[in-house]
């Protein structure tokens, strides 16, 4: 990464880049005994007190002592994609959550607050998608408060990577006291390529509904209540995926939700004793060639941090990462 003017080591950030996504290099404790500097990049949420905290795509935050810096610039808000399609931030924050709808919803200015009875941490939390129309630290309040209502723990749902993404509430939240609990990656790719994988889809049965196999195997809640199925139910154009079993449950499942150019891969499961068999993949294909008859041409999906056999997976299809969601909890059970 070059810092370098006229040859010479310079920092070219100052308080006033708080907010802009920045590049710096500072010494360590070896450099002290003759060398030694790292690299961080992230946007710039803060510099008080000598201190500044950079907020990584990732969502770590990392606290730079200011007479450490030996080199530091302002860098585009986000890197260029090598491939996939075109996307913003806010456009998948949206589309991602019409695939995913709670039980029941109430604005907060441009704030959402969602509950469904506590199934997923998605359909129970606050998804900020622009000004909550009140100070920060009211909205905050008025978060704890509705969920407190309902007997849930309160989440605020944050991103953190891309272009218009919020590194700053990050920041924020965590001044604050709430502690980020989980992240994942959103995930984009082409969707015509995904048909193609397996053509045949032999197999694959599609529904418009899940029956209670498909729940059995998908095994993310206890007995299923009524919030489980319409959280599952919910979206524009919703399709369920599953290849018959042996036992009580399919072999292999998914859910595919379309929406308009959109088409999100949700609960792609597989029996543990029928992995590495092509399961996912035939899945995958089946549902994304309904997308395609119904006009969709791109594909998202998450993929939570971890979970590198899926990130494989779905990297050998041709999805990447466009940018990295977090959920951060207000207090401990």
């Amino acid at each position: 990464m070059e810092f370098t003017a006229g040859g010479r080591l310079e920092v070219r950030v100052t308080a006033a880049d708080v907010g802009k996504r920045v590049s710096v290099r500072r010494r360590t404790d070896a450099a002290e005994r003759g060398g030694g500097f790292t690299d961080t990049v992230g946007v710039l949420t803060s510099w008080d007190d000598g201190v500044l905290l950079i907020t990584r795509r990732t969502g770590e935050s990392v606290r730079i002592a200011e007479d450490t810096l030996v080199a530091g610039k302002v860098v585009p808000a986000a890197p260029a994609r090598r491939r996939g399609p075109a996307a913003s931030y806010e456009e998948l924050a949206r589309v991602s959550a019409r695939a995913w709808q709670p039980v029941e919803s109430e604005p907060l200015g441009d704030w959402e607050l969602r509950a469904a009875a506590g199934f997923t941490r998605r359909a129970n939390s606050a998804l900020p998608l622009g000004d909550p129309g009140r100070p920060l630290d009211e909205a905050l309040g008025e978060v704890r408060k509705w969920y407190g209502a309902r007997g849930l723990p309160a989440y605020v749902q944050t991103a953190t990577g891309a272009e218009g993404t919020q590194e700053t509430l990050c920041a924020e939240l965590v001044a604050r006291g709430w502690e980020r609990e989980v992240s994942a990656e959103l995930h984009i790719g082409a969707l015509a390529p995904v048909g193609d994988l397996d053509a045949d889809g032999t197999g694959v049965e599609l529904s418009r509904s899940c029956d209670e196999g498909w729940l059995r195997r998908y095994g993310r809640t206890g007995t299923p209540g009524p919030h489980v199925r319409k959280v599952l139910a919910s979206g524009p154009s919703v399709w369920f995926a599953s290849v018959p079993g042996s036992g009580d449950a399919p072999a292999a499942i998914g859910r595919c939700v379309v929406d308009g150019r959109w088409a999100g891969f949700m609960a792609v499961e597989v029996d543990p004793g029928r992995r590495r068999q092509g399961l996912a993949t035939s899945v995958m294909s089946a549902l994304a060639r309904q997308a395609l008859s119904e006009g969709a041409s791109a594909a998202w999906l998450q993929v939570e941090n971890g979970n590198d056999g899926a990130r494989a997976l779905y990297g050998g299809m041709g999805f990447a990462a466009h940018h990295t969601y977090h959920h951060y909890r207000h207090g401990r059970a």
